[in-house]
């Protein structure tokens, strides 16, 4: 089995260590080094927040020693989803014995951080070991992923525990479920690998994911503050006037979609102006003469690093195929400007046939908060019999694809983590082609089902939801469910589902679209018997066409043909990924509610 279960080559068990590539050794050392030193030096910052936090009281404390935990202790891990390890966590944490139920929270988040910083700083110290390439790939995204997470629990405690800018309590839980899906995806990666790297890593990775679900858990039974309803979708902290329409404003030029009445009129300007006139700082450009960069790659290299403003990097028409092309964690609100969908193209031919990680096979990835990409082609051409084959992974908190193509077979889309939303695009696959555990709304767009390998079943969706308390699923709203030019022939013979559930607690809902007659009658797809099919989420509402017929649709307990527009509101830009508080500063269109 592949990624997690997932249909697709395995790795082969008998393959012997190798050594890792020499090129670039001297470069990785360094980057090793400073991630060590990194993780050491907010390893000591916790601890050091941890003894202000419970100094005053530890002075007047018995022996904390003891194995009985408090009543506060009991509390708040009877909340917690694995609560024999939250007692015991906390009574080896110091200041726990005297730690109110509030400090409690503050402490758990503490706690769960020094296990994430030790595990980094162990980890980085594994870079030299003997590895085979699947496990090499394994190691690296685990590497990012563990640095993803350390700053997401960071957030996470400067928020809780006052030290840092307020954040509203949907953005912790944002921070938290990230977390836990970068944990839950790098374990993925290591399961597919062999040898003793897997089994050092997995040791350095023990408790992490339910040490952190355990915060999630915690958090979500608390009051946050006064104002936190403990489900994601059902945040009281604001009341939004959303079941109406969008509350928008229309294009200057008529089209389609709105504009928020917020936004101004030099962002309207900008987001309809043609990419020639776009005022750029970065200029891509393949023949070397009309811009400031040969490559993508370079561009990003020379964009700053936590950016407080939008930096824009223009991407002239070209066929950009370019190894490893990342947007990482510290190249924030970096927007890309293409020529246009099929103008602009970034390509790759990366798959889990070359031994390397669904993860790692991205043609372009980007988890730097604040991403925009605009009028550009992203592209996998690995093939269906290459297997799982991402074109683009997205995990960049208030990430946006505007009017953008993104064309593979399986696992085109990668919807890693964070808040995200699409506009306009063109998304083609085959198995599972728009997966992951974001939070995200897919909005206005077209959603191709392409032929596959003989013998397969085409699934739009596979959500990997994997804890109740994540604030995360896949919102299709207002877009186009049709059969790809080459699948129109044969749609007869092969069946398309809206979606199967990868992991337990899958989440999914289309809203007002259009169905194509390539959807099964039945709708949803079964991943392994009927694991998942009474704690997964999975809902209709609305919408029409000849596929969108619910009378013979599965009989699945999580699956519900939504009537109410309270509940299908859950659902929408506003109170699902919260866009109303920072889409408008993006410049891109959208509804913010049910409206079309």
């Amino acid at each position: 089995m592949g990624r997690g279960g997932k249909l697709g080559p395995s790795s082969d068990p008998q393959l012997e260590d190798a050594l890792p590539p020499h090129r670039g050794l001297r470069s990785r050392r360094w980057k090793l080094v400073l991630i060590s030193l990194l993780a050491l030096a907010l390893l000591l910052a916790s601890a050091i927040s941890a003894i202000l936090l419970i100094g005053l009281r530890s002075r007047t404390s018995g022996d904390s020693r003891g194995r009985r935990p408090t009543q506060a202790i009991s509390r708040t891990c009877s909340k917690a989803r694995y609560p024999d390890l939250c007692v015991s966590s906390l009574l080896d944490f110091p200041g726990s014995m005297v730690a109110s139920e509030q400090d409690l929270i503050h402490i758990s988040f503490n706690m769960t951080l020094q296990h994430f910083n030790r595990a980094l700083y162990q980890s980085s110290g594994m870079n030299y070991l003997q590895m085979e390439p699947i496990a090499r790939s394994a190691y690296d995204d685990c590497l990012e992923l563990l640095g993803a997470s350390v700053d997401a629990l960071s957030r996470s405690l400067s928020a809780v525990g006052g030290s840092g800018s307020p954040a509203p309590a949907e953005d912790i839980v944002t921070w938290l479920s990230a977390a836990l899906t970068n944990q839950d995806t790098c374990g993925e990666g290591l399961a597919d690998a062999s040898g003793g790297v897997k089994d050092r890593m997995a040791a350095g990775l023990k408790d992490l994911e339910e040490l952190v679900s355990n915060c999630l858990a915690i958090f979500a039974a608390s009051d946050g503050g006064g104002d936190f309803a403990g489900v994601p979708i059902e945040n009281r902290r604001r009341l939004m006037d959303v079941a109406g329409g969008g509350g928008g404003v229309p294009k200057p030029d008529g089209g389609g979609g709105e504009y928020p009445e917020w936004l101004g009129e030099r962002e309207r300007e900008l987001l309809d102006m043609p990419a020639a006139e776009v005022q750029a700082d970065i200029v891509v450009a393949k023949d070397g003469a009309s811009g400031t960069y040969k490559t993508i790659a370079e561009a990003i290299k020379k964009a700053p690093e936590s950016s407080g403003r939008r930096i824009i990097i223009y991407v002239r028409a070209g066929r950009y195929e370019e190894d490893n092309l990342k947007v990482g964690k510290k190249k924030t609100n970096l927007m890309f400007i293409g020529d246009g969908k099929g103008r602009t193209v970034i390509t790759g031919g990366k798959s889990v046939a070359d031994k390397m990680t669904t993860f790692h096979t991205a043609s372009f990835a980007a988890s730097g908060a604040g991403f925009i990409a605009r009028d550009m082609t992203f592209e996998n051409y690995a093939g269906p019999e290459k297997h799982q084959a991402v074109a683009l992974r997205v995990g960049a908190d208030h990430g946006v694809v505007y009017r953008c193509s993104i064309v593979g077979y399986q696992d085109t889309l990668y919807v890693h983590s964070n808040r995200q939303f699409f506009r306009e695009c063109d998304i083609y696959g085959t198995v599972d082609f728009i997966f992951g555990n974001a939070a995200v709304v897919i909005q206005k767009s077209n959603i191709y089902a392409r032929k596959p390998m003989a013998k397969q079943k085409n699934t739009i969706t596979a959500q990997n939801r994997k804890d109740p308390n994540q604030n995360t699923g896949i919102s299709i709203h207002a877009c186009q469910i049709v059969a790809a030019p080459d699948l129109e022939a044969s749609k007869g013979s092969i069946p398309t589902y809206l979606g199967r559930p990868w992991k337990m607690y899958s989440r999914v809902v289309y809203m007002l679209s259009y169905m194509g007659d390539h959807i099964h009658p039945e709708g949803w797809l079964e991943w392994n018997g009927d694991f998942a099919l009474d704690t997964l989420y999975y809902g209709e509402y609305m919408n029409d066409g000849p596929g969108a017929a619910v009378g013979l649709r599965v009989k699945w307990p999580g699956f519900r043909v939504i009537t109410s527009t309270t509940e299908a509101n859950k659902f929408t830009v506003a109170q699902f990924i919260f866009g109303s508080s920072w889409l408008p500063s993006t410049g891109v269109a959208f509804v913010a509610g049910l409206s079309t």
